[in-house]
């Protein structure tokens, strides 16, 4: 609130203030979908495959996103109601839980997808020996040390946020992280004709082969809508902490909320690209939906 305070006393630009009734209904609706992909991977034992297993890690993640939004909104307005007090270091504390749950879901969204990345690298240049490299006891120890290292470094950075030091590295993960999964979906596609003409003596590589793109392209959609939710909001924590007294960076800040919608916009539109890319999920669902009836 000071920060935006701030904001619009050294630049022109209003504030963009997106309603609390959309941006509650966008928030559960993004923890219901997700609850739903796991709920229908833990229900169908043909889908307790790593590749399933790592697009868990990811829904995991964007609950948590909608959830930090969510708690977030629900604090601010319990506070203006004056429900909640502000007293000693209890609103620290507060702030400190609720930025460690936004770097865990940002971290979380980033490795996940970094998994399935290379998941689906292996599925199409090993394919022969795809179940002898990546097996189920494999996924769960990389998921295991993803998530033991996101959360170590969310708490971490959270705690040290104010320093410069720590702020940098985290920044630069987003971009590293981003065009080492770019790089690896270049040379995805590069070598997928020359791979494609290797495999063409067996009887399933054509419906294998394209079965194999297709989650490539799945994957790309998935990296596309990533980018396009989450790179606004960590832009605007680098304009927060590098140029606050720009007035061309207050600008921008001025749009918080709308960028902070756009991160839980993201965990509407991953399950939707689930169910409809998936016959398997959507096999699943039809069921599920039948049973509830």
């Amino acid at each position: 609130k000071n920060m935006s305070d701030f904001s619009l006393n050294i630049t022109d630009c209003t504030q963009v203030v997106v309603p609390e009734e959309v941006f509650f209904t966008v928030a559960a609706a993004g923890i219901l979908e997700n609850l739903l992909i796991l709920i229908a991977v833990v229900r169908n034992k043909n889908l307790h495959m790593p590749m399933y297993f790592f697009i868990c890690s990811l829904a995991i993640s964007d609950m948590l996103g909608s959830l930090y939004k969510t708690l977030e909104n629900i604090f601010i307005i319990l506070c203006k109601l004056g429900y909640l007090t502000r007293h000693g270091d209890f609103e620290k504390k507060l702030d400190d839980v609720m930025d460690s749950m936004f770097i865990l879901s940002l971290l979380g969204s980033i490795f996940s997808l970094l998994a399935i990345a290379a998941d689906r690298y292996i599925t199409i240049f090993y394919a022969l020996r795809y179940h002898n490299i990546m097996t189920l006891r494999r996924a769960l120890i990389i998921l295991a040390i993803i998530w033991t290292f996101c959360a170590g470094s969310s708490i971490a950075i959270a705690l040290f946020s104010y320093e410069a030091a720590t702020v940098i590295p985290f920044t630069i993960l987003f971009p590293l992280m981003m065009f080492f999964i770019l790089c690896l979906y270049v040379h995805m596609f590069l070598l997928a004709r020359s791979h494609a003409k290797k495999i063409a003596s067996l009887p399933t590589s054509t419906a294998h082969q394209r079965s194999n793109m297709k989650g490539a392209i799945t994957l790309t959609i998935f990296l596309g809508v990533f980018l396009c939710c989450w790179a606004p909001f960590v832009l605007h924590i680098l304009l927060a902490r590098f140029c606050p007294h720009n007035p061309y960076c207050a600008c921008y800040m001025s749009i918080f909320h709308v960028n902070g919608t756009l991160i839980m916009c993201n965990s509407i539109i991953d399950p939707m690209i689930f169910a409809f890319r998936s016959p398997e999920l959507r096999s699943t669902f039809k069921k599920m939906f039948y049973c509830f009836r």
